[in-house]
């Protein structure tokens, strides 16, 4: 059970602190009450995933000072600042310097909750995305076999338990799934590291090449061939050879392969020398080959030999609780290779994460994770309910009613944010706050009318 939002609430005035710290812990906050800012900066650490309450008007520190020192300690914590008529000037440079909000006094409780709600949002978002990103810089020793399901769990340490065993492997998983960094990680976590890792795709060659490339040839083996070549299985000698979609095999070169796997020797094409070869063999496959029917023409007697130790990566349907993680890993790889800042992780997006069927496994995470660091992945909405709707909490339908408004408002004015503004009477940073906690995106609406 995850624990009531908590607020710092900073206030001189003694019977309004404790109005204050009733109507929010009433709306189901836990409440921290203070009767001057330095008070509450001894008490403020910049791990503290709440929000921050603080009167403008105030002896010693004032409201505005204090802000400055909770954003020096953490820029991203939110402040939402309380304020006399005389003092609004104030507050709105504030709120341009990057305070959250700000209230009017005289106001009323639900405005009060209602602001601190939003920030508790956002706060809660920002503290998700620093712990996935801490997250995912410690795992895996970099690289992106990330997870914390247990199915990912075992599967590394069975990697680290098999590494230097010299053991050949089989790797099954769907499309996308991460089949080259096990064999990868096998490699690295074993003393052949030293050598050379070869990565071949069987099913992107075609059959009359494929033997030339695993086995090498010498000059006039065949039409083209005017110089020696070595062949992938040698060039892994000592190391590790990776074959990919190992099912597309072409069947003669498969009775080749087994003869390398049972004797570690290789006949080069336009010879008859055989030549020893030291490689540990690390084959995946995106098809079941224990089932004959799946399996095809693939030979039973190579499967068998590959199948000493077999692998299988779930899929990323199968382990939802890793998608937000490996999402993170991917997002912050991506915005430092664009050099853009790692954005926010919003509502909508988290949503999608998690609601997704993702086919593509990792490889299509990935894809989605550069497209949002650019910023040009719209994420599907969901079909919006009808603000009259009985469903629901009060505060749950106001939310939707809110982001119906918004809705409207862009779709009349297409997107065109000043009017949007204008027509709202709210300020551009609070526009966009709530555009993020709706998970509306506004280029969705520019240039579309009701009509369109």
């Amino acid at each position: 059970m995850n624990a009531a939002p908590s607020v710092f609430l900073v206030d001189d005035d003694r019977d309004l602190r404790k109005a204050m710290r009733q109507t929010l812990e009433l709306a189901g906050f836990t409440v921290s009450p203070f009767a001057s800012a330095t008070e509450a900066l001894a008490e403020l650490t910049p791990d503290f995933a709440g929000v921050v309450v603080s009167d403008i008007r105030m002896p010693g520190m004032d409201g505005l000072a204090f802000f400055r020192k909770v954003a020096d300690l953490d820029p991203d914590l939110p402040v939402i600042l309380m304020t006399g008529h005389g003092d609004i000037p104030m507050a709105v440079q504030a709120i341009q310097d990057g305070a959250y909000d700000f209230i009017a006094k005289p106001f009323a409780a639900d405005r009060l909750v209602q602001s601190a709600r939003r920030a508790e949002e956002k706060r809660r978002l920002v503290m998700e995305n620093r712990a996935l990103r801490q997250a995912a810089e410690t795992a895996s020793d970099g690289l992106p076999l990330i997870g914390q399901t247990p199915a990912m769990e075992r599967l590394r340490q069975t990697l680290r338990h098999i590494a230097d065993t010299d053991v050949d492997v089989l790797v099954a998983g769907e499309t996308g799934s991460g089949k080259e960094v096990v064999a990868t990680l096998l490699h690295q976590w074993s003393r052949r590291r030293a050598g050379n890792f070869v990565a071949l795709n069987c099913g992107a060659l075609p059959e009359t090449v494929i033997e030339s490339e695993l086995f090498g040839h010498e000059p006039g083996a065949f039409t083209g061939a005017v110089k020696k070549r070595i062949g992938r299985i040698e060039h892994a000698s000592g190391g590790t050879l990776f074959l990919d979609e190992i099912e597309a095999m072409p069947p003669a070169t498969q009775v080749k392969m087994l003869r390398v796997l049972e004797a570690r020797e290789i006949t080069p094409l336009g010879t008859n020398e055989t030549r020893p070869v030291d490689i540990r063999v690390v084959a995946a496959a995106k098809v079941d080959l224990g089932d004959p029917a799946e399996r095809g023409d693939f030979r039973e007697d190579l499967y068998y030999r590959l199948n000493v130790v077999t692998l299988s990566i779930p899929p990323l349907r199968e382990r939802r609780e890793d998608i937000p993680l490996l999402f993170s890993h991917f997002l912050a790889r991506a915005s430092e290779r664009f050099g853009r800042e790692v954005p926010t992780m919003s509502a909508a997006v988290r949503d999608h994460l998690m609601s997704h069927a993702w086919p593509g496994n990792v490889r299509e995470l990935s894809h989605f994770a550069e497209r949002v660091a650019l910023g040009v992945e719209a994420i599907p909405g969901k079909a919006p309910v009808a603000a009259t709707t009985s469903e629901g909490t009060l505060p749950e339908r106001l939310e939707r009613y809110e982001a119906d408004i918004l809705k409207e408002a862009l779709t009349t004015h297409r997107g065109d944010v000043k009017a949007t503004l204008e027509a709202l009477g709210i300020p551009r940073k609070t526009f966009y706050d709530k555009l993020q906690r709706h998970g509306i995106n506004r280029a969705d609406y520019a240039g579309k009318s009701a009509e369109d």
